[in-house]
């Protein structure tokens, strides 16, 4: 099947992606800046959402309002990845109307100089450079996340299935020693494997 081929894939890159999460957490982006602690302070956007449930009077100031406003009658989304919002950003700018582009422009340049402070970078390759890799850190870590929280799944009633998987596709077993360490035949690992892979399409699907 299409789906348990996909599942196949996510679990045989596994390794890779932590080994390459791992590496991109200690590139430094800056004097004692890591891209991981830009990683996380990018998560922050969270509480912005909820923030926003309040009065923008209460937070933000009067010209910051405008900002928003302009931000509000020209965005037609508000994506959560810093790469994503600035590139809606600056999308948006074409056709808005004289002064809600000035307005966007500022936000825009707010952005930049954020990005300039975490960074210590000069110039738009600069910050595009470092929003690509928190974007591709962001990415790992949710795959790694949804392969984590399936296995996780399975394990709590099928530890016997949980472990196949894990040692054939993650750890890159041989079939013959993993139904040796699972003490049953090849057929029945066959059979097994077949269900396994089905309980996370079900959980992915879910």
């Amino acid at each position: 099947m299409k789906e348990e081929q996909h599942i196949i894939d996510q679990l045989t890159a596994y390794k890779r992606l932590k080994a390459r999460k791992k590496q991109l957490e200690g590139i430094s982006v800056g004097p004692g800046v890591r891209l991981s602690t830009m990683s996380e302070d990018d998560h922050l956007q969270e509480l912005h959402r909820e923030l926003r449930k309040l009065p923008s009077s209460m937070y933000l100031d009067e010209q910051e309002q405008r900002i928003e406003a302009a931000a509000h009658a020209n965005l037609s989304k508000y994506p959560l990845g810093t790469r994503a919002q600035l590139s809606e950003v600056i999308k948006s700018r074409a056709a808005a109307s004289p002064e809600d582009e000035r307005l966007l422009r500022e936000l825009e340049q707010k952005i930049e100089k954020v990005l300039e402070a975490r960074t210590g970078s000069r110039g738009y390759e600069g910050y595009m450079g470092v929003i690509d890799k928190i974007s591709e850190l962001q990415d790992i870590e949710k795959q790694l996340q949804t392969v984590d929280q399936a296995l996780e799944a399975l394990e709590a009633y099928e530890p016997d299935y949980a472990r196949l998987l894990r040692l054939r596709f993650i750890e890159g077993k041989p079939t013959e020693f993993v139904a040796s360490e699972l003490g049953i035949v090849d057929r029945t690992f066959r059979r097994w494997k077949q269900k396994a892979l089905a309980e996370v399409v079900r959980f992915l699907s879910a």
